[in-house]
């Protein structure tokens, strides 16, 4: 099968990209049938909004994860390839479409995260959490996982969240908190581990993800992790930051398999109850393993 290095809207050239950052091209049945199925459908996946390296392997295992509240973003965070400006009026139907796709997609585990929309007043909280009972609705043995953006930290949008009882309930920090300023600009590192904390409290099994190559040191890693043991994290994920285009923030290095090896290790031994740790690791990467924690 022919291989491509990862690339970003610049097409970088592939001799740039080490070996261990090459995938398949995404081709087959199953890749063509999810992506005719996003379109009937009119959803938005964080597979490709964002780029997401692993989108082949993904949806030839016929799973995806479903972006919802539009494809626009309030903020501008300098690694994120989706795009930013006005978002659009919220489609309050939009849950059930996500939850027929679901349905024809016959999954187990599902996957939604959503653009941040600062512009209202729940933050799209009421979405996340009517995208659940639609999924439930129709597909009753489905889990469910949310990766949720801050919420700006209200507590109310967050409990309506929380009380429909995700499977599991995932924030991403992102990075360390040194770098907050050029990375996620918008956002606050102690508002994001605090809620981490709110979804422990409140009985979720929790997650949250890393990326790596933004030029965080080792010592800074390894102390944003125990930052989340402390708050009673379950899962986490590490992988590799890829620049999105030539307007985002460059990749400071490429962090070795053998590294990402080592910092899960050192993880599990923290005590997370799961760890996905890999250049090619994003967020809900083989999300629907975590399973057995159940």
């Amino acid at each position: 099968m022919a291989r491509l290095a990862i690339s970003n809207t610049m097409r970088i050239r592939e001799k740039r990209h080490p070996e261990w950052m090459k995938v398949p091209l995404p081709v087959g049945q199953n890749f063509h049938d999810i992506r005719k199925l996003v379109r009937e459908q009119r959803l938005h996946t964080v597979c490709e909004s964002a780029h997401c390296p692993n989108i082949g392997e993904c949806w030839n295992s016929r799973t995806a994860t479903f972006m919802i509240l539009g494809n626009t973003c309030t903020r501008n965070c300098h690694f994120c390839a989706v795009r930013t400006g006005h978002p659009g009026a919220v489609d309050c139907n939009e849950p059930e479409r996500v939850a027929i796709a679901v349905e024809k997609m016959e999954l187990k585990y599902a996957v939604i995260t959503s653009v941040t929309r600062d512009d209202l007043p729940d933050g799209g909280a009421s979405i996340f959490a009517e995208t659940v009972r639609q999924i439930r609705k129709r597909v009753p043995d489905c889990k469910t996982e949310l990766l949720i953006p801050d919420f700006q930290g209200d507590e109310n949008a967050l409990r309506q969240v929380f009380d429909v009882r995700p499977d599991v309930l995932n924030h991403n920090l992102e990075t360390v908190p040194r770098i907050y300023p050029s990375v996620r600009p918008q956002a606050n590192y102690s508002q994001s581990l605090s809620i981490i904390e709110f979804a422990h409290q409140a009985g979720l099994i929790s997650k949250s993800g890393l990326m790596l190559g933004l030029g965080e040191r080792l010592d800074e890693i390894v102390k944003v992790m125990q930052d989340l043991r402390r708050v009673s994290c379950n899962i986490l994920t590490m992988g590799q930051y890829l620049q999105p285009s030539a307007e985002h923030l460059p990749i400071n290095r490429y962090v070795t398999p053998a590294e990402f090896k080592k910092l899960k290790e050192q993880g599990l031994a923290m005590g997370f109850a799961y760890i996905e740790s890999g250049p090619l690791v994003r967020s809900s990467y083989h999300a629907a393993s975590q399973q057995l924690l159940r």
